[in-house]
């Protein structure tokens, strides 16, 4: 029988190298606050970064604890669903609803009520089917699909119910914003029945309605709104989609981009001046393992995932361009890059870029300098640098005042000028302390102009571009890769790009929406059913009768011509 004394050396491995994430918070903050550990050394034990520590710290001082709690006893798995599934998705791929999937199963002699195949139907990324008339319930949704062609327009007006004619709305602004001409110029491939701009508009429909997935297009493909959205008389399959998207290279989209920055300064959506920059991580849930591992902070973890790349505008708030088409091995470049495309796109390089400490490298901002780019980033501390702002007198810092609310806007800055790895050139560094953190906040940057104040300012406000992705991730479903991609990523994250600006269009023609998200659109406006009527010489789009209606009958929707319909008109009603 082993001692008692004896180190018993896979039961400490429990404690030293704890596997949920639940217990690697306990133990980082017991080192913390028990053994007396800095945040980075805690950091560094158990796996996380010294911000996150400190986060983790943040958060308990303010009684956040709940990921101490036990989960509830009882089984963590309803295995009525779990023996349910497969047969839930097979009947729902054929198109029927929650009713009729639950009376196939209880018909099997596997019941399931409605709450268990809807729970089941929402886990993976379905949405309720529209309202069907009554002589349809009961049949597959698309067992005979329409053949995919280009939108014949009748002879005499056709008018037909549509669960989402509120999509017309969006049309305004891809016209404004020129999407056929960005096609175009991009040498978007296509075919004689679907033109390239079709195959667009149809992922862009999907994306702009909140589909999770571009396998989910059978329950919609039908609708007369989406299909006349797209100048088609239905959309195309998911395997069609799907397909046409790996068709296309990244220099595609980087034409589709560069036509939406010109046209979003155009329209006044974009300043061009100043940008944010931030990388995302979507993971990946599958067993590919030609994927890169990247950290997920949503996961607290580094794992498989596709790294993309974003930036948006600093006076707008609005996306302007994307790139998943990313390796670990260039992305300090990319903010470089981005520059360039700019220049490109605008025809003037922007004038600053602010980003976080590990987007680029000390090399990537000297490049940024010989470019004659402004840059603001944050600096990674380190024990020396915080033991040496610690060391200094009280009378070597200066108070500075932002003009903001809270209880921090009074904080201290130390400047001096510093020299960073792999960058030749003396950068200005800023140590800011009293912003509610722990230590100090290091600010660097080669703009020798601006007052103190003014960039403490500014760089809080690249907060904001975390909003921006936030919202991409509810409103457009940016995270949603499986294990099976169905869809080209970069030209996905490239469609966010775009159905983002279709919404600032929309939005800018909403009187009081000024600042508005887009799910809220898409809840209040997007989303309103109605009648679509086709006539020879235009569609009228029939919005029914709904609590925001006067919103959009006071609204800024002009009649507009519109080009992938043979420069037919579109025309708004109101029930």
């Amino acid at each position: 029988m082993q001692s008692a004394r004896r180190p018993h050396l896979a039961e400490r491995e429990f404690f030293t190298a704890p596997s949920s994430v639940a217990q690697r918070r306990y133990e980082a903050l017991r080192a913390y606050f028990l053994e007396g550990l800095s945040a980075a050394e805690a950091g560094e034990r158990f796996g996380y970064t010294e911000a996150s520590v400190a986060a983790l710290v943040r958060d308990f001082r303010a009684g956040d604890r709940a990921f101490f709690l036990e989960r509830r006893p009882g089984p963590r798995v309803a295995p009525a669903k779990a023996a349910a599934r497969e047969a839930v998705l097979a009947l729902r791929a054929r198109g029927h609803s929650v009713d009729e999937i639950s009376a196939a199963l209880a018909a099997q002699g596997r019941p399931l009520n409605r709450t268990g195949v809807w729970q089941i139907l929402r886990g993976e990324g379905y949405e309720r089917l529209p309202t069907r008339p009554a002589h349809e319930r009961g049949a597959p949704r698309r067992e005979h699909p329409p053949r995919t062609r280009l939108l014949r327009f009748p002879e005499a007006p056709v008018a037909l119910e549509s669960s989402f004619a509120g999509i017309m709305l969006l049309v305004p602004g891809l016209v404004e914003l020129d999407l056929p001409g960005a096609v175009a110029a991009a040498g978007f491939p296509g075919t004689r029945e679907i033109p390239a701009l079709s195959s667009l508009l149809s992922l862009l429909a999907l994306k702009a309605i909140g589909r999770r997935r571009v396998s989910h297009v059978d329950d919609v493909a039908c609708d007369p709104a989406l299909a006349a959205f797209a100048g088609l008389e239905s959309l195309p399959k998911a395997t069609a989609l799907g397909s046409y998207s790996y068709r296309l290279a990244r220099r595609h989209d980087q034409v589709l981009l560069a036509a939406l920055g010109r046209a979003m300064v155009a329209s006044g959506q974009a300043r061009g001046a100043e940008f944010d920059l931030d990388f995302h991580a979507i993971m990946h849930f599958g067993e590919d393992l030609a994927l890169e591992e990247h950290y997920v902070p949503r996961r607290s973890q580094r794992t498989e995932s596709v790294l993309t790349f974003f930036a948006h505008d600093g006076a707008t708030r609005n996306l302007v361009y994307a790139n998943a088409d990313l390796r670990k091995a260039d992305q300090a470049d990319e903010a470089l890059r981005f520059a360039r495309h700019w220049r490109e796109a605008a025809g003037t390089l922007p004038e600053l870029l602010v980003f976080d400490s590990k987007l680029t490298t000390g090399a990537g901002l000297a490049a940024l300098e010989r470019e004659g780019i402004r840059f603001l980033t944050l600096r990674q501390r380190n024990p020396k640098l915080v033991a040496a702002l610690g060391a200094l007198p009280a009378e070597a810092w200066t108070g500075i005042r932002l003009e903001r609310r809270g209880p921090h806007n009074r904080p201290q800055v130390r400047e001096q000028e510093v020299s960073v790895r792999g960058c030749p050139l003396p950068l200005r560094q800023l140590a800011v302390r009293g912003l509610g953190h722990e230590q100090p906040t290091l600010l660097l940057t080669n703009d020798r102009e601006a007052s103190a104040a003014s960039l403490v300012a500014r760089y809080a406000k690249r907060m904001l571009i975390e909003q921006r992705l936030a919202e991409a991730i509810r409103s457009f479903h940016l995270d949603a890769l499986s294990s099976a991609v169905a869809l080209n990523v970069d030209l996905d994250t490239t469609l966010t790009v775009w159905a983002a600006a279709a919404y600032d269009a929309l939005r800018r023609r909403l009187p009081g929406y000024a600042s508005a998200t887009p799910d809220t659109i898409w809840r209040r406006f997007v989303s309103t059913p109605g009648l679509v009527t086709l006539s020879p010489r235009e569609i009228v789009a029939r919005l029914r009768s709904r609590t925001y209606s006067p919103v959009m009958r006071s609204a800024d929707l002009p009649v507009v011509e519109v080009p992938w319909w043979g420069g037919r008109t579109l025309r708004f009603d109101f029930a």
